[in-house]
Parts: structure tokens; C-alpha cells; sequence
């Protein structure tokens, strides 16, 4: 079965809420065994727009990534993520 991906770019308006995002986002993450394959890092764009963060994670199926994002447990992050960031947020099938 194909792995699921989540692709973000994120341009943060409120830093200091946005660690907010991070520090509730990341154990429920793990709960459904998401693993963050990409966060930050050096970015060089070709195309389109540059936002500040870049983020890749995967999880074992699409599937899995789509009931992370729609989960109660996610929620709390993801209203902080909405308030205080712009996101283009993507959830992908991988190859194979």
C-alpha cells in the first residue's frame, strides 16, 4: 500500500502563537504515526511563491494522513495553526 504524505508551506504571522501550533500538533502527530520527514531547512524557490516553512510528513497511507488532519485530537492545533499562519496544505499518495 502506498504511504500517505503531507505537504505544507507556511508563511507565520505569530510566531509566538505558532510554537503554540507546534508543541500541540506534535504528539498527536505521533499518535498516528505520522513522521516528520522534512521541517525547515535551507528552501530555494524555482516557482510560484516562497513562504517561510516547509514541512513533509509521512504516514503509512493516504488513508491515515486524511483521518490525522479530520481528527478530534488534531483540531486544537489546527484552529491555532489557522489563526496565527497562511498554509497551502496538501495531502498526497506516495508512488508504489
Amino acid at each position: 500500500m502506498p504511504k500517505g504524505y503531507v505537504i505544507v508551506h507556511v508563511t507565520v504571522n505569530a510566531p509566538e502563537r505558532y510554537s503554540n501550533y507546534a508543541a500541540a500538533g506534535l504528539g498527536v502527530l505521533e499518535k498516528f504515526g505520522g513522521k516528520i520527514l522534512v521541517r525547515g531547512g535551507r528552501a530555494e524557490i524555482r516557482e510560484g511563491r516562497l513562504r517561510d516553512r516547509h514541512i513533509i510528513i509521512e504516514f503509512d497511507s493516504f488513508d491515515k494522513a486524511v483521518e490525522w488532519y479530520e481528527s478530534e485530537q488534531y483540531a486544537p492545533a489546527l484552529a491555532i495553526r489557522k489563526e496565527c499562519a497562511d498554509s497551502d496544505f496538501v495531502i498526497v499518495e506516495g508512488a508504489g
